[in-house]
């Protein structure tokens, strides 16, 4: 997984309206990339919603948001018009940028191990260097995680 202080890697994806979204998109700009393991289920809901309500704050930072998994673009799209989210979500399905990022790995959950996705956040500096990485995401309070570092 990338830490504090190396360079953000170079991504491209598809969100859930079709659009082409690039890390060269940002340049100079600072940004939020959240990896979540699945769209509309709970942990997932709650994170991405709370981002929504707290969208002003993170932008009056001077934040982009842009969530990533490896959902298809009709699951991302599915969930944004239900959720009514207005930020790209993008569909890696080939998981390109999460492996880029290092969030693929081994998971417990509910007594079972699996492959899957590290809820995991990274922020981004206006260099396009990693300021700060969230690993313990706390999904209900997650943009206070953010806006407090």
């Amino acid at each position: 997984m990338l830490k504090k202080g190396d360079k953000a890697p170079e991504f491209e994806g598809i969100d859930q309206n079709g659009n082409s979204i690039k890390s060269s998109d940002y340049k100079g700009k600072k940004y939020v990339i959240f990896f979540y393991p699945k769209a509309s289920t709970p942990g997932c809901t709650a994170e991405a919603c709370d981002l929504r309500d707290n969208e002003e704050a993170l932008k009056a930072k001077g934040y982009e948001i842009i969530g990533v998994s490896a959902d298809s673009v009709k699951r991302q799209k599915n969930f944004a018009t239900k959720n009514d989210l207005n930020y790209p979500l993008i569909a890696d399905e080939e998981r390109k940028i999460i492996e880029a990022f290092g969030v693929w790995g081994r998971k417990k959950f509910m007594g079972r191990e699996f492959d899957g996705i590290h809820r995991t956040t990274f922020i981004i500096n206006e260099k396009g260097v990693i300021e700060n990485v969230i690993e313990k995401v706390k999904t209900k309070e997650h943009a206070k995680q953010i806006l407090e570092l």
